[in-house]
Formats: C-alpha cells, structure tokens, sequence
C-alpha cells in the first residue's frame, strides 16, 4: 500500500495561458521523460499527420489547439511531438480497462480504472475567457479529461468497450475533454458524438442538470444511444461490437446492479465503489483495470468529489462558488492505492 496524491490545479483566462501554466507544472515532474520512455517501448500504431490535424481542431476545438501552442511555447518541442503527446488525435496490443458508471436521481458516480503510469494525478479547475466552457475533472494526458463536468451542470464519463479496427479519430479523453468543452446538455453531447471522428470503441455517459441523461455507444463504424442508469465495459446495444470476453464485465454489472437498491443516496454511492469488499472497486493495476479514483458529480448543485484510491475520503468541491471567484481551501486530494506502481508525474 502506497500514499498517493493528485494535485489540484486552477486557471481563469485564456486557453493559451492555460497551456504555458499546465507546462511550466510539467517541468517540475517526470512526465514528460516518462512519456518518452513509454514510446521508446511500444512504437505509436499510428500515424501523425501535422496539416490533417490542425484542421480537424480548426473544425471541432481551436481553443484546445492553442492550449497546445501555449504549451509549446514553454517546451519547445517540434509540433510533430506535440501532437503525439498532447493532440489525441490518431490516424489509421492494447490493453484492457475498466470503469463502472451509476446514474443517481440527481448525480453520477464512477470508477476510473487504468494503469497508475498513465495517471497524470492532476485535477483542474478551468474558467475560459476566449471560447468554450468552464470545466472541472481529473485531466487525461494533460488535455484531455477522463471524466468531469461543466458550468452548465453537464457531467461526463466514459467507459472503454476495445480498439479492434480503430479509426482515425479522437481518443476517449480528448473526446471527454470536447464534450465539456462544448455541449450544454444531453442532447448536445449526442450531436458532437454523432458528429466528431472517432478513433476507438467506448461507451459515453452523460447526465444534465435537468437530470436528463443517456449512455452513448460508439465505435468508428456507429452510434446507438440507451437510456440505463449503469454501465460497465460491455455495450447493450451494438452487442456486434463486443469483445469476446465480457464475461468480468458482465459480472461486475451484476454485482452493481445486485448491491444498487432503487434509492441509493450518495454516500452510500461513493462507498459502493470505493470499498473494496463491494468488488466494484478493482485492484487489478498489473491488468491495466485497478481503480485509481472514485468521482462524483451534482449537476443540478455544481458539486463534484473525487476519493483517490480505496476507502477514502472524497474532497468536496463547489464548483458554483469557484465560477463565481471563491477560492479552494485546498489544493491536494491523498489516498491509499494497494500497489507498487506510480503515476506519471512521481
């Protein structure tokens, strides 16, 4: 068992800024010599292509695109890298992952399951001044989001299916990270989806404030939408896309679903999947589908929290009081992860 903290991070202004700030905090860890050291062992199995890219972030997101050239500017790295690192946009053995999502009468709770070498361990706060919505969630390869929510109550979170026949398109959490980005409501994040390229194969939870919400299957080929209050790593829908094996999937939803009674408040919520002997909660880091974080969102409250690691204790945040210029009263979230593997930026 280790100790383990993510570091809270805010900004109000502009998306270049955004990116010289988020850069200048790079360089006081090892993530980016970690990065390289990643691609040193697995060659990337796609392609960059500068111009392409530029112009499918011209179409769908210019603001993040000068995020990236804020971030440039600090690291001086050439655009090719910094597309392969921080642009999430890929054209054409991986490995499995979790994440359990329950929709609440007026909130959602999830479980990020992945590797901790992935983790950046840093959760931000972003209010723009030049274009797109403020935002709150952990972040996902520094520009993308792997879950979170927005100043009009939209929360988000997605769920990996598999990458067989990938396409050229968006990765998950760049694709978390446009849905936040942009869209006001459920219906809105129906359109990007249906609208943006996609790389891979994930199931897209989203929930309003007007509790409104929908579990978006997609893949590169299609899109189906279903109205369910849970979500594990197997779709319901586009069944012709599944894996083989789903039967740890299945299982898990059968235990969520089991343990889940018609009205189950928050707390109890967050402990159903934050405490280990519930077995939503994973412990299978090695596999590349351990739970590094348990998240909450309020969409009608502007409430999020956040536990890292098992039985912990979840940092609230208010996130109405930050957009109106309150400040946080802490700017670090520790917790307790059952293995010797590290995030990114130890």
């Amino acid at each position: 068992m280790q100790n383990i903290q993510s570091d809270i991070l805010t900004h109000r202004g502009s998306h270049f800024d955004l990116g010289v700030k988020t850069a200048e905090w790079m360089q006081q860890t090892p993530m980016l010599k970690n990065r390289e050291s990643e691609w040193k062992k697995r060659m990337p199995r796609f392609d960059i292509h500068i111009k392409e890219t530029y112009d499918v972030f011209q179409t769908y997101a210019p603001q993040i695109w000068e995020e990236i050239k804020g971030m440039q500017e600090v690291l001086n790295l050439p655009t090719n890298q910094m597309i392969l690192n921080f642009g999430h946009y890929r054209f054409t053995p991986l490995k499995n992952s979790g994440c359990t999502v329950f929709l609440g009468e007026d909130y959602m709770v999830r479980n990020y399951d992945y590797h901790p070498a992935t983790y950046d361990g840093r959760y931000l706060l972003f209010q723009p001044n030049d274009g797109g919505l403020a935002q709150i969630g952990p972040t996902s390869r520094i520009t993308g989001r792997m879950d979170g929510m927005n100043e009009a109550g939209l929360a988000m979170g997605y769920n990996f299916m598999h990458r067989k026949h990938p396409g050229d398109g968006f990765v998950c959490y760049m694709i978390g990270r446009l849905i936040l980005q942009y869209c006001k409501n459920v219906s809105e994040a129906i359109q990007l989806l249906k609208e943006i390229p996609h790389r891979s194969s994930f199931s897209y939870i989203v929930m309003d404030k007007q509790l409104a919400s929908a579990i978006v299957e997609v893949t590169p080929r299609s899109i189906d939408v279903r109205y369910d209050s849970t979500c594990t790593n197997h779709f319901k829908l586009l069944t012709h896309e599944n894996r083989n094996y789903t039967k740890e999937s299945e299982e898990r939803l059968k235990r969520l679903v089991n343990h889940k009674p018609t009205n189950l408040n928050k707390a109890d919520a967050f402990q159903l999947f934050n405490d280990p002997q519930y077995q939503i909660y994973s412990k299978l880091f090695r596999s590349w589908s351990g739970t590094i974080h348990t998240s909450m969102y309020e969409p009608q409250s502007l409430t999020a929290q956040i536990g890292i690691g098992q039985n912990s204790f979840p940092t609230k945040i208010d996130f109405a009081k930050w957009l109106k210029g309150d400040t946080l009263s802490t700017y670090t979230i520790a917790g307790h992860l059952d293995t010797d593997l590290t995030f990114a930026t130890y």
